[in-house]
C-alpha cells in the first residue's frame, strides 16, 4: 500500500486560513491574507516540501494529521480543547500541502482523521494513504 508518514518538529501555527480579509477598493471585494497567514503558510510550506513525496497522489487518500502543541501546564498528551478549530486548521495545512505537490487537489482526500494535543515534543504528523488499497 503506498503511504507517506513523517513528523514536523515545530510550534505548529495557530492562525488559519479562516483569516483572510477582505476590503473593498472601486465597490469590488479584494480578499487577501493578513501577514500572519502568510507567515504560518510559508512555514508550512518550508517544513512540508522537505516530505513531497517523489509522485503526487491521484487517487482518494485518508489523511491523519496529529497537531502537537507546547504543554505549557497541560499533561503531555492530554487533548487540546481550544481554538483553533480543527477544521480551520486542516484547511491551511491540505492547500500548503497542494502547493507543494502532495496532490493535484485536495478534494482527493476523502477521510480526515485529525487530532490536536498538548505535547512535550511540538509539532505536527501527517500520514496519508491511498484508500483503494486499505
Amino acid at each position: 500500500m503506498r503511504s507517506t508518514e513523517f513528523f514536523m518538529p515545530m510550534i505548529p501555527p495557530t492562525v488559519t486560513a479562516q483569516e483572510h480579509k477582505v476590503t473593498v477598493r472601486n465597490g469590488k471585494p479584494i480578499f487577501y491574507d493578513p501577514p500572519e497567514v502568510k507567515a504560518a503558510e510559508e512555514k508550512l510550506v518550508a517544513n512540508l516540501c522537505k516530505h513531497r513525496p517523489d509522485e503526487p497522489y491521484r487517487e482518494g487518500v485518508r489523511l491523519t494529521v496529529k497537531w502537537l502543541f507546547p504543554r505549557g501546564r497541560h499533561r503531555d498528551g492530554e487533548y487540546r480543547t481550544t481554538k483553533p478549530d480543527t477544521d480551520n486548521l486542516q484547511k491551511l495545512l491540505k492547500d500548503c500541502m497542494t502547493i507543494c505537490g502532495f496532490w493535484a487537489d485536495d478534494a482527493l482526500v476523502a477521510s480526515e482523521i485529525c487530532e490536536k494535543f498538548w505535547a512535550d515534543k511540538a509539532g505536527i504528523y501527517v500520514r496519508i494513504e491511498e484508500l483503494s488499497e486499505l
